[in-house]
C-alpha cells in the first residue's frame, strides 16, 4: 500500500482517512486514479480543492455512513455505491452495532485487496456482469443450517465467517488448528486465488502449465481434505510446499502461494512507499541489504529481484516484532520450489503465462467512476468464464 498525502495541504494521509487532521478537510479515494481527493461541501456533494484538482464534483459511498467505506463516485453517477462496495452480496444485519464494527474490519481488509487487485491489472467484474463474476457474503451463521459458518469460494461468491473479524475468536481459531498466520485480510486474499485459478488458468490457457508446477488439480477434492485432515500435513512439506495447508491439494496449494504472492508484493509496496532501506552492519555478504525503490507493479521487476528484497523486509520486519515480545509477523520459509511456484504466480498475473492477464477493471465499473465527458480509456473485455467445477 502506497502512503497518500493530503492535496490541499500535503499531510500524510492514510488509506482509510476521511479527514485530514491539519487543515480539515474531507478526505475520500478515488480508484481510478489511485489517489486521495480533499474535499469541500457543494450543495449535496463535494468538490476536490488542492493540487491537481479539476475542481471535479463527488459523492462518498453509500456505505461511508456506516464508516466502512471513503471511497468516491462522480457526483452525476447513477450508482450509489462504489466500486469497492459492488461486489458486496450479503452484508450482515446492520441494526446490530456490534455487527457494524466487525464489519468495518471486513471491508478494510477487502478493499486493500481490491487496491492492489487493481495495481495488478488483474479482472474484476461483478457478478451482475457475469454469472461467475466476483461476490462477497459476509455472514454471521449458515443460512440453511443455522450453523457456523464455512469461509470458502464457489464460481466466483466468496463466503467470509463474519467471526473471522472478531481478533479474540480469530486467534482461537488458529491457536486450535495449529496455524502459525491467520488474518482477515489472509482469508481474502486465499479465497480470491481460487476465483483467479478459474480465470487465469482454468479459462486462460495456462492449465498444463499449472498442472506441472502445482500438481494435477483432477485429483479429488473433498478426499484430498479429508486425508489432510486426518493425517496431518505431508512429511517434508516445507520442501514444496508454502504451508502445511497447501499440500492438502494443488487447487490450495495455488491459493495459499497466490495467498502469499499479494502478502509480498502489498507489503514491499509499503516499504518502499516508505523509503525504507535496509543495510544490517553485520551483513557482511549483502544477503538482508536491499532497497525498496523499485516498481513493484511494473512487469519488468523479476521474482528474483522480488524474493531478494523480502528475505531482507520480511526478516527485518520479524526481528522487529520479536523486540516487541510477538510472533513472526511473516513465519514462513521460502524454499526454492516455493519461490518458483511465486515465480509463476507473477508471471500469469503478467500475462507471460496464459492469456487472461491485464483486464483490469470491467468496462462498466470503469464508465461509472466517470465523471460525464470524461473518455473513458481502452479496457481490454474480461475473458468469458465457462462451468466452473471448484468449490473450494
Amino acid at each position: 500500500m502506497k502512503l497518500f498525502s493530503c492535496p490541499s495541504c500535503d499531510q500524510v494521509v492514510h488509506f482509510t482517512n476521511t479527514v485530514c487532521e491539519r487543515c480539515g478537510h474531507a478526505l475520500g479515494y478515488e480508484p481510478l486514479s489511485n489517489r486521495m481527493l480533499a474535499l469541500e461541501p457543494d450543495g449535496t456533494y463535494f468538490v476536490s480543492v488542492g493540487k491537481r484538482s479539476k475542481g471535479d464534483h463527488w459523492k462518498y459511498c453509500d456505505n461511508f455512513q456506516y464508516g466502512v467505506c471513503n471511497w468516491l463516485l462522480p457526483s452525476d453517477s447513477p450508482e450509489t455505491l462504489s466500486i469497492a462496495s459492488r461486489f458486496n452480496l450479503t452484508v450482515p444485519d446492520l441494526s446490530d452495532p456490534q455487527n457494524v464494527a466487525l464489519w468495518q474490519k471486513m471491508e478494510f481488509a477487502k478493499q486493500r485487496l481490491i487496491y492492489t487487485l487493481m495495481r495488478l491489472h488483474m479482472p474484476l467484474m461483478t457478478r451482475a456482469e457475469d454469472p461467475e463474476g466476483l461476490g462477497f457474503q459476509f455472514l454471521t451463521h449458515d443460512p440453511e443450517t443455522g450453523g457456523n459458518v464455512m469461509t470458502g469460494h464457489d464460481r466466483g461468491l466468496i463466503t467470509i465467517a463474519l467471526a473471522e473479524a472478531d481478533d479474540a475468536e480469530r486467534e482461537k481459531r488458529r491457536a486450535s488448528m495449529g496455524e502459525p498466520y491467520r488474518t482477515l485480510l489472509g482469508h481474502f486474499r486465499h479465497e480470491i486465488g481460487h476465483w483467479y485459478w478459474d480465470r487465469l488458468v482454468r479459462d486462460g490457457g495456462a492449465l498444463d502449465a499449472c498442472r506441472a508446477l502445482f500438481g494435477d488439480d483432477s485429483q479429488d477434492y473433498g478426499a484430498a481434505l479429508q486425508a489432510h485432515y486426518a493425517n496431518g500435513p505431508k512429511p517434508g512439506w516445507q520442501e514444496e510446499f508454502v504451508s502445511s495447508y497447501a499440500a492438502a491439494h494443488p487447487w490450495e496449494d495455488f491459493a495459499e502461494t497466490f495467498a502469499h504472492y499479494m502478502h509480498i508484493v502489498d507489503t514491499l509496496e509499503t516499504g518502499g512507499s516508505w523509503g525504507m532501506t535496509l543495510s544490517p552492519r553485520l551483513d557482511r555478504e549483502g544477503i538482508l541489504t536491499t532497497e525498496l525503490d523499485f516498481d513493484i507493479f511494473g512487469p519488468e521487476t523479476t521474482m528474483a529481484q522480488i524474493a531478494e528484497a523480502w528475505l531482507a523486509l520480511s526478516s527485518a520486519l520479524n526481528a522487529l516484532n520479536r523486540s516487541m515480545g510477538l510472533q513472526d509477523l511473516y513465519p514462513f520459509v521460502l524454499s526454492p520450489a516455493v519461490i518458483e511456484k511465486l515465480g509463476f504466480i507473477h508471471d500469469l498475473v503478467h500475462g507471460r503465462v496464459g492469456h487472461a492477464a491485464g483486464a483490469g477493471l470491467s468496462e462498466e465499473l470503469v464508465e461509472s467512476q466517470l465523471p460525464t465527458g470524461t473518455e473513458a480509456p481502452d479496457m481490454p473485455a474480461p475473458h468469458a468464464t465457462a462451468a466452473n467445477t471448484n468449490a473450494a
